[in-house]
């Protein structure tokens, strides 16, 4: 019985990672956003609880990567595509039935946003048939990048500084960061893995650093500290040997 409680919590994940497209297909980019975080949650504890249970599997493995598509791949991406329309009012496709579509090269470019899904399937579907990736990953790992964007719209909505809309609602940055994380998650960049064998400070000293500057940032900045927090990962993981 105890075999099959890690691949409920992947399933919890891929239920809380659905809800998120609903909530992003219907514009309501806070909640979707909510909803990642808690998918990405139980990401962490179906791994967690595989290992301490003796219960890994190669379905387990499978499983965790088609929950981790939809949850840290659709979702984020379809909030993309959202914000893309709010960068550019005339962006989008909207149709009636009593209208056909209108196409142009302007509605067209908010789908740039689904490249995310796409290119967090390669990396997952490179992460199943890699025998390198336990104690490092090669590349930002995907719910590293769900919350990346998911921090996004959580910016505009709690912290609502003009500053920050503007670069946010930006939509050279958007596509600019679409782009970017897309090529991060690919990229032959050996980065942390978040998962801690032992609690030994020495074994484990970086991800210790990262994880207490990450309450520092999150006291100080709050949800705009998530991007920060990207990065900080990603320049200790490149210092760290």
């Amino acid at each position: 019985m105890k075999k099959h409680i890690p691949n409920f919590v992947t399933l919890l994940n891929l239920f809380c990672g659905s809800i998120a497209v609903v909530f992003a297909m219907n514009g309501e980019l806070q909640l979707a956003a909510y909803f990642i975080l808690l998918g990405i949650v139980f990401d962490y504890f179906d791994g967690f609880l595989a290992h301490k249970l003796n219960a890994v599997s190669e379905l387990g493995l499978h499983l965790d990567s088609l929950a981790d598509v939809v949850t840290s791949g659709v979702a984020p991406g379809i909030i993309m595509y959202q914000l893309l329309v709010l960068a550019g009012p005339d962006w989008g496709i909207n149709a009636s039935i009593s209208s056909p579509i209108e196409i142009s090269t302007d509605n067209l470019i908010p789908f740039i946003g689904l490249l995310i899904p796409l290119a967090a399937a390669y990396r997952l579907a490179k992460f199943n048939v890699s025998a390198d990736q336990t104690e490092h990953f090669w590349g930002i790992p995907t719910p590293a990048n769900a919350l990346l964007i998911l921090s996004l719209p959580l910016i505009l909505v709690y912290q609502n500084n003009d500053i920050m809309n503007g670069i946010i609602l930006n939509r050279w940055v958007l596509i600019g960061l679409t782009i970017a994380s897309c090529i991060l998650m690919n990229a032959r960049i050996k980065l942390l893995a978040m998962k801690f064998r032992n609690l030994s400070f020495k074994d484990n000293s970086a991800r210790y650093m990262l994880i207490i500057l990450a309450i520092v940032l999150l006291v100080i900045f709050q949800f705009a500290a998530i991007p920060l927090i990207v990065l900080a990962y990603i320049i200790v993981s490149l210092l760290n040997k």
